[in-house]
């Protein structure tokens, strides 16, 4: 059984580690080591989730094995950065939906999409939007399978590494109260 829950300062060094391990092990073969060390400081450091957890543009939400073990998180992101590509509203975007790399396929990254989806709709926003690898089929077959559609292609750095990425988004119904 996997436990879902909001994330807190406690949650900092997991959240950090899983989040460091989930990214080389998917994309750390790409990039130069020096800017890929640069890239995970400021983005997985205890001190920089830590930040995210306390602030507040960055909504968490942690699954937990009855272990105790972190499988895997994601996170909300308002207001979303990539505005400037829809004509949606009031988007939000969904960023590092990420597992134990040892885990993936169980069932996990569902678990954490559907609470995303369904905290985006009970606040009220009219889009969903991330951002995704290119080179990433997988990736890009799970979020079509949410009715996630290619808007628009952008770039991501890690260092001066540039990588081509995709845009997606999922337009969310509004609530008829059915």
């Amino acid at each position: 059984m996997t436990i879902l829950r909001p994330a807190s300062l406690e949650d900092a060094a997991p959240l950090a580690a899983l989040g460091r391990d989930s990214f080389v092990a998917a994309f750390g073969h790409v990039y130069d080591p020096a800017d890929l060390e640069a890239f995970l400081k400021a983005v997985y450091s205890v001190e920089a989730v830590g930040e995210e957890i306390a602030g507040t543009s960055c909504t968490h939400r942690l699954a937990w094995g009855e272990d105790g073990r972190l499988l895997g998180y994601v996170k909300l992101i308002q207001p979303s950065p990539y505005t400037e590509y829809s004509d949606a509203i009031r988007p939000i975007a969904l960023g590092q939906l990420y597992t134990d790399p040892a885990r993936t396929g169980e069932g996990i990254g569902a678990a954490l999409m559907e609470w995303a989806l369904a905290a985006a709709r009970a606040d009220g926003h009219d889009a969903v939007q991330l951002s995704v690898w290119s080179e990433n089929p997988g990736a890009q077959r799970f979020y079509r399978r949410y009715g996630f559609e290619k808007i628009a292609d952008i770039d991501f750095y890690v260092g001066s590494h540039r990588d081509d990425e995709y845009l997606y988004e999922l337009r969310l119904e509004e609530d008829k109260g059915t």
